[in-house]
């Protein structure tokens, strides 16, 4: 299946490029910012009919990382938890 968008010529901008980069960046220090931001982008350069390559991989990634940090949250929460209830800590 084909797709209609198209890819930006060399040298010009389209709409949400540099979000899409920012966004990919912030994924690395604060997850859920550059998550949404990646998304605003991709969602701005579709509209445009433009793939945003950057703002895709924020995505991925974006969403990637925060699966990891809520499963290690809920790691940490049920073996907190389980010490706390065979009294080790407290």
């Amino acid at each position: 299946m084909m797709s209609n968008l198209q890819t930006a010529p060399s040298g010009t901008d389209y709409p949400g490029k540099t979000l899409g980069i920012v966004g990919l960046v912030l994924v690395f220090f604060t997850i859920v910012i550059g998550l949404v931001l990646s998304a605003v982008a991709l969602s701005q350069s579709k509209n445009a009919g433009y793939t945003n390559t950057p703002a895709k991989i924020g995505v991925i990634l974006g969403s990637i990382f925060l699966a990891i940090l809520v499963l290690w949250v809920v790691i940490v929460f049920v073996v907190a938890g389980l010490a706390v209830s065979s009294g080790q800590l407290g």
